[in-house]
């Protein structure tokens, strides 16, 4: 079954490998504008360059680099809240240490 592509599905997505465009005999030969972007699309589509190609690699790495930060920054919060937290109970030890000292030297 040899079916001609449509526009919607064409038979291969290579621009390379598709027909060309005719012109279209209802229309008057020049009342169109020329299409002269056709080939400098293709060549621009060809001529991708390494680092273009590598941007989503980039971008990837970006974000995991932006990721270890944040977990490295959430890491120092929780134990900047933990040398916080047992500073306030060493303070508190030491107080009741004094105190029972006191109470002793009293008697």
């Amino acid at each position: 079954m040899n079916i001609a592509g449509t526009i919607d599905r064409p038979l291969t997505h290579d621009p390379k490998k598709q027909a060309p465009m005719k012109p279209s005999t209802s229309e008057p030969a020049g009342s169109a504008i020329p299409d002269f972007t056709t080939t400098s699309a293709i060549d621009s589509r060809e001529n991708r360059t390494r680092e273009m190609q590598l941007i989503p690699e980039a971008l990837a790495r970006a974000h995991m680099h932006e990721r270890l930060q944040e977990a490295e920054r959430q890491r120092q919060a929780v134990r900047l809240a933990t040398a916080r937290r047992m500073q306030r109970r060493a303070e508190r030890a030491s107080m009741r240490a004094r105190r029972a000292l006191a109470m002793a030297v009293m008697q």
